[in-house]
């Protein structure tokens, strides 16, 4: 689902638990981390979010996934 409008990190933690978003435009503070963005789509379907990526092609994107990693994920930071 896409929705284009932009949060805080703290919003979209509230709307989007267990979900992969994609954040175009993202505000990142001294650590990297993201603080807010635009909402460019989610889904708990990791593969929908990045072909909604592709399709976009954002200048500037970062991809999250809110909650505990689902089983046999590997995070790579």
């Amino acid at each position: 689902m896409s929705i284009m409008q932009e949060m805080t990190i703290g919003e979209i933690e509230a709307s989007f638990d267990s979900e992969w978003v994609l954040v175009g435009d993202p505000v990142i503070d001294e650590a990297h981390n993201v603080v807010r963005g635009k909402v460019l789509h989610h889904s708990k379907d990791r593969d929908e979010v990045y072909r909604k990526g592709l399709e976009l092609r954002p200048k500037r994107a970062a991809f999250l996934y809110l909650g505990k990693p689902p089983q046999g994920t590997a995070i790579v930071v």
